[in-house]
């Protein structure tokens, strides 16, 4: 596999490219026997794991100095890992493609890494970011059903340019500096979304319990929910509404004679239902009352984020559903929309996940689903309160996707930098880098 095929960008480099075998030793790491407690006790050495990835690219950090697990010296000695000195390049090469770190002190890698000790011509840090700019085009050309994986015999033919040792340090100098800049205005753009969404689920489980009604207040019998208005009604789900379970997909029924688009799990998000890939499934003319989805149902998670709902806005006149899901419908005395806003708080409050069958819930089943216990205001109550979530909805909805938008611009033009940088096509001795962040600042 050619190096251009895996880094386009390398041909508008101004220096010479050299496989980065040539100027540095490339290794792989290892995974000892879990079935050999004696390599997990008394552990010493730092073994670092796809765990530990998803910690640091929070953060967009370079060095790697603790992992979540270590294994012994006898685990070491009687295995292929291989313990690697300070300065040690890394590269996720499964799973989670393409994240690069140096290690910052000894420390051994599970199989899901390559590694490149830096030989004299090379700067660990220049060939970090070498490495992040090469990793869209990883991830691009990873192979994989279940998880995408660079093998070897690839990682092997990666090619980066190779300026003077000097203009290498002056490079890396250079994208500290401004990626780290990039990287802190993303974590403040970041941490802006979690205060959102934070701000947003306290205002809804203030409304589902009624905080600001006027009147007395009774206790509602339900930990998370506490006190609510004294004349509002706590009932089970099933006393206001139908519940049924989707359709059993099997290979016979994809294949059938009356075939339909359906809606699966991953087609329902949190008030957003998506449609652009359907699949099909056999739903005979005798099934359609059974499973047909009508505007105004609310459909509901079976498993992935039990309870997580959007209500079906009938932009299709003829749709289905599957069994991971749940279809809601009223039956005529409380609002499909208040459901919502009650399963989202209850969700906020990780209700499903501790009152469930496991201690985790991996399902809802439709007997827990019927029987969860809600408060029903009057009608009117309910169309006030849920007017006045929706507004505020729709108002957060645009902060957030201006956040996103942000996020994804500052990831663009660190992208840009690294590559530009990398490739010598300007002078990192006299640019600023400031414009990199144009319009997005803090």
């Amino acid at each position: 596999m050619s190096g251009s095929r895996i880094a386009p960008w390398l041909t508008e480099s101004r220096w010479p490219t050299v496989p980065i075998r040539l100027v540095a030793r490339l290794g792989s790491g290892h995974t000892p026997s879990r079935s050999k407690p004696e390599y997990w006790t008394d552990c010493t050495a730092p073994w670092i794991t796809l765990a530990d990835v998803w910690q640091l690219r929070s953060g967009q950090r370079n060095v790697i100095t603790k992992t979540k697990e270590k294994i012994s010296p006898l685990g070491l000695a009687n295995s292929s890992a291989v313990r690697h000195p300070p300065g040690t390049v890394i590269l996720s090469r499964t799973a989670s493609v393409g994240f690069s770190a140096i290690m910052g002190t000894e420390m051994a890698t599970s199989q899901d890494f390559a590694t490149w000790m830096c030989g004299p011509r090379l700067e660990p840090r220049y060939l970090l970011h070498a490495l992040r700019g090469m990793a869209p085009d990883l991830r691009r050309i990873a192979t994989g059903s279940t998880h995408k994986t660079i093998y070897m015999p690839d990682i092997e033919q990666l090619r980066i340019p190779l300026p003077p040792l000097d203009e290498q340090r002056r490079i890396a100098d250079f994208l500290d500096a401004e990626t780290g800049r990039i990287d802190s205005l993303s974590h403040a753009r970041n941490r802006q979304l979690v205060v959102l969404r934070e701000r947003t689920n306290s205002l809804i489980l203030n409304t589902v319990r009624g905080q600001t009604e006027p009147g007395l207040r009774k206790p509602s019998g339900i930990n998370w929910l506490g006190n609510i208005p004294a004349d509002w009604s706590i009932m089970p789900v099933s006393y206001q509404f139908e519940v049924l379970l989707g359709k059993m997909l099997n290979p016979e029924r994809a294949r059938g004679t009356h075939l339909a688009p359906y809606l699966r799990n991953t087609n329902v998000q949190w008030d957003r239902i998506t449609t652009d890939d359907l699949l099909e499934m056999s739903f005979p003319p005798e099934e359609h009352h059974r499973y047909a989805v009508h505007p105004g149902d609310l459909l509901v998670c079976e498993g992935g984020e039990p309870g997580r709902a959007a209500i079906w806005d009938g932009r299709m006149d003829k749709i289905y559903y599957q069994k991971a899901l749940h279809r809601i419908r009223a039956r005529g005395y409380t609002s499909p929309r208040w459901l919502f806003y009650c399963l989202r708080a209850a969700t906020a409050q990780n209700v499903f996940a501790i009152e469930g069958n496991n201690a985790t819930i991996s399902h809802l089943t439709g007997e827990q689903l019927r029987g969860y216990r809600f408060p029903f205001p009057e009608q009117n109550v309910q169309d006030r309160l849920v007017k006045c979530l929706d507004s505020n909805s729709h108002h957060q909805e645009e902060l957030v996707r201006a956040l996103h938008s942000q996020l994804t611009l500052l990831a663009e033009r660190r992208q840009a930098l690294i590559t530009a940088a990398v490739t010598g096509q300007f002078d990192v001795s006299t640019a600023s880098g400031r414009n990199a962040t144009d319009g997005v600042s803090a």
